[in-house]
C-alpha cells in the first residue's frame, strides 16, 4: 500500500521490487532473538520480504527480515468470512477483544500480514494469513531485525507514528511531536542500521476545507512518489486534503511546505493510500478513508476514492492549495479524474495486491471478513 511511482518509473520500480534482495543489502548490524513489540500503529513491506513495523510506544521503526520470499502465490483462494474469530482462536482470546491495527501484503510471497492488538492486556503481535486462509502468529525469535529511533526535537518527543514505507534507498515515516510544528516526516537511510536515528522534517500543509495553513495535523497515510523533478511524500490528512512534500536535498530539521492538490471532503479521516495502473494504462492514487460525521456518503462510513495521478503534477497556484480540486460530495464522480471506489465501502483495512485487485478487511455488521476485491 505504500509505494507510488510515476508512469515513467513504474515499470522499473516494480521490477526492482520483485527481484530477490539479500538481507545484508537492507539491514546492518542485525540482532536475532529478543525482539519484543510493545505497540504497533503501522506495518508495510520493502523488497525481499522486509517487514517494517512502526512502534509508537518507543518512537521507533523496526525492520524485520521475514525470509518470506517464495514465489508469489494466489492470495485467498476464497474469502475468510470471520477472520476475527480465526485470529482470536489462534491467540486464545475472544474475537471482540481483537483489534486489527494495520494490514500489509508481502509482494515477495503474496502472504497477508496483520498487526493485531489484544485486550485486556493490550498485547500486540503480527499474524500471517496464507492462501488457504490459515492464520498463524509470526514467530519473531529466529528473525534478524534492527531498530531505529525517531528523533523529537531539542525539547520535544515523538508522540505518534502514523505510517511507514520503503522507497528505494530509504525508509519514510510520518508522525507527530509535541511542538508547534507538530507534523513530522522522518527518513532513514538504507541499509537500515540497528541503533541509528533518522533525519526529521517539519511539515506545513494548506488544509483546503479549513482554508488555512496548518502545522499540527499529522499525515495519516502516505506513499513515496518519484517524478521527473524529484522525490515527494504524498500524504492525506483529516478533512481530507491530499498534499505532496518534496524531500530531496533538504537538511534534517528543516521545515517542508506541502502543496495540496485535491480535497476529498471535510469530516473524513484517511486510513490507507496506494497506487495502481488500470487496464487502459492510466495511473491512479487510491485514498481509503473513514467518515467521522453522521451524514455518511454511501452505504458505509468506510469508503474510498481514486484520484487520477495527473493531479499530482499540479504546480501552479491556480490548481493547488486554495484552488485545489474538490470532490463533489453529492456525486459518485467529479470533478473529472476523481471517482468513488465501490469495492471499498465497509473496508476497515486495505492493501494493494496487484494492478487489478486489492486485499480488503471488511466490516460486515460487526463481523470482519478478509477478501480480495477487484479494482475499477
Amino acid at each position: 500500500m505504500k509505494t507510488l511511482c510515476s508512469a515513467l518509473l513504474f515499470a522499473s520500480v516494480l521490477a526492482a521490487c520483485a527481484a530477490p534482495v539479500a538481507a545484508s543489502a537492507l539491514i546492518e548490524s542485525p540482532q536475532t532473538g529478543g525482539l519484543k513489540l510493545g505497540s504497533l500503529s503501522s506495518i508495510s513491506f520493502g523488497p525481499g520480504g522486509l517487514l517494517l513495523a512502526a512502534e509508537p510506544g518507543t518512537a521507533s521503526i523496526v525492520a524485520i527480515q521475514t525470509g518470506d520470499t517464495g514465489a508469489a502465490k494466489a492470495v485467498l483462494k476464497k474469502a475468510v468470512p470471520d477472520i476475527g474469530a480465526a485470529i482470536a482462536d489462534g491467540l486464545g482470546a475472544k474475537k471482540e477483544d481483537i483489534t486489527v491495527k494495520d494490514m500489509a501484503v508481502n509482494p515477495a510471497s503474496g502472504r497477508i500480514y496483520l498487526a493485531v492488538q489484544r485486550r485486556p492486556d493490550n498485547a500486540v503481535m503480527i499474524v500471517t494469513v496464507d492462501a488457504a486462509g490459515k492464520v498463524a502468529p509470526l514467530n519473531l525469535d529466529p528473525l534478524p531485525w534492527v531498530r531505529v529511533t525517531l528523533p523529537g526535537g531539542t525539547s520535544s518527543k515523538v508522540t505518534n507514528i502514523t505510517d511507514v514505507a520503503f522507497d528505494k534507498d530509504r525508509v519514510f515515516a510520518t508522525g507527530t511531536c509535541n511542538e508547534e510544528f507538530a507534523s513530522r516526516i522522518f527518513t532513514i537511510p538504507v541499509p537500515i542500521k540497528n541503533g541509528a536515528t533518522a533525519n526529521v522534517f517539519s511539515a506545513e500543509t494548506y488544509h483546503v476545507a479549513h482554508r488555512k495553513w496548518e502545522t499540527k495535523a499529522p499525515i495519516q497515510s502516505f506513499v513515496p512518489y518519484d517524478s521527473p523533478d524529484g522525490t515527494y511524500v504524498v500524504g492525506a490528512f483529516a478533512c481530507t486534503p491530499v498534499a505532496k512534500f518534496k524531500v530531496d536535498d533538504i537538511q534534517s530539521g528543516a521545515q517542508v511546505k506541502g502543496v495540496s492538490m485535491v480535497e476529498l471532503g471535510s469530516g473524513n479521516r484517511p486510513l490507507d493510500l496506494f497506487s495502481y495502473t488500470d487496464k487502459s494504462g492510466k495511473d491512479w492514487l487510491v485514498v481509503h478513508t473513514q467518515r467521522f460525521k453522521q451524514n455518511a456518503f454511501g452505504p458505509s462510513k468506510m469508503w474510498g476514492a481514486r484520484i487520477s495521478m495527473d493531479y499530482l503534477d499540479g504546480k501552479t497556484p491556480d490548481k493547488t492549495n486554495e484552488n485545489a480540486a474538490r470532490r463533489d460530495e453529492k456525486q459518485h464522480e467529479g470533478p473529472e479524474g476523481i471517482e468513488i471506489v465501490d469495492a471499498l465501502f465497509g473496508a476497515v483495512q486495505v492493501d494493494k495486491l496487484s494492478n487489478s485487485e486489492a486485499v480488503v478487511l471488511r466490516d460486515n455488521e460487526g463481523t470482519l471478513s478478509l477478501e480480495v476485491a477487484a479494482l475499477p
